[in-house]
């Protein structure tokens, strides 16, 4: 008999085929509701491994009610909806698909920086609005230079090196901070120098976040941060929410203490902060910094190969929880 497995939400018809062919397969192509609190219990209680995404708690209690499970691959590179520790003391494999999306989510989050520089969602809207039609004006939506300004990366990862590369083409000075200094053969290379983090904050034009969320990283961006920061500095966050204060942010806005964000990740969404719509200056997107694609079959194709290995008895290439493994092993 095949093995059993859920695929949380809708995806590639190639994926899930791809999935008949070795499991028996339970979708949620037609309906793609998220899945929660009972419903996943029901769904996941005879099933051998889970296609998650993150939209999708795995929790302590998730887990109490999947017996069989072995596996829970999240189609994503951040995995803060899984409960790392309770998979572990199950011996429940957790995956994830890192590096496969870092040149799209760089791409994204320049894509933030240019629309929040140049203004460029609050001119096409002011556009769209009619406006135009007062003609040319020597001020009108002035914005922020890219290109020999100073940027400062917050996280040195893949897609933090990647961003890093893109800014060589700007021209521009590149801080960094990070908890570990990156090798020096890396620093040359980005021309990037360390600096710590007020100092970043303080002297850049453009700050980019770029970490995974946890504990230690909830609200890293608050008020006080948001205050060493100059006023014509830009933020972007495409990295995860509540990595930023969204509230204190949305207040430095409002106020202009600083001169603009861009967001492609908010706390509690999809739900977000309501005063962001009352902002000009802030360029807003639904969380789709890997959102292309060709990286988006790259993703599910990963955790497909990490499933697929996980229940055969493999160590899946992007394992989270090596102990997990160890104790399966014994």
């Amino acid at each position: 008999m095949k093995q059993k497995i859920l695929v949380t939400r809708a995806t590639f018809g190639d994926v899930v085929d791809k999935l008949r062919e070795r499991f028996d397969v339970q979708d949620n192509q037609e309906d793609d509701t998220p899945l929660a609190g009972d419903e996943l219990k029901r769904r996941l209680a005879d099933k051998d491994g889970v296609l998650s995404t993150g939209s999708d708690r795995i929790d302590a209690g998730v887990l109490d009610a999947a017996p069989r499970l072995k596996a829970v691959c999240n189609v994503a590179v951040g995995y803060n909806n899984i409960d790392l520790a309770a998979c572990s003391a199950r011996g429940i494999l957790a995956t994830n698909t890192p590096e496969v999306l870092d040149d799209t989510t760089a791409d994204t989050t320049w894509a933030l920086i240019m629309a929040a520089a140049r203004r460029i969602t609050e001119a096409e809207r002011w556009l769209r609005g009619g406006n135009w039609i007062q003609g040319w004006k020597y001020d009108r939506l002035l914005g922020e230079d890219v290109h020999h300004a100073t940027l400062g990366i917050v996280g040195m990862g893949r897609i933090g090196r990647a961003i890093a590369r893109r800014a060589q083409g700007f021209s521009m000075r590149i801080l960094y901070h990070n908890r570990r200094r990156v090798p020096k053969a890396v620093e040359k290379e980005l021309g990037a120098k360390y600096a710590s983090m007020g100092k970043l904050l303080r002297e850049s034009d453009f700050v980019s976040l770029n970490m995974p969320y946890s504990p230690e990283a909830h609200h890293l961006i608050g008020a006080g941060e948001l205050a060493l920061m100059k006023p014509t500095a830009v933020i972007v966050n495409a990295a995860r929410g509540g990595i930023i204060d969204d509230a204190a942010l949305v207040q430095a806005l409002k106020e202009r203490r600083i001169a603009a964000a861009g967001l492609d990740v908010f706390e509690g969404e999809p739900k977000f902060n309501p005063g962001f719509l009352e902002l000009d200056n802030v360029a807003l997107i639904p969380h789709i910094g890997s959102a292309t694609r060709a990286t988006r079959m790259k993703m599910n194709l990963l955790a497909v190969k990490n499933l697929t290995a996980a229940l055969a008895g493999r160590r899946p290439p992007s394992l989270l929880n090596p102990e997990a493994w160890a104790k399966r092993r014994r």
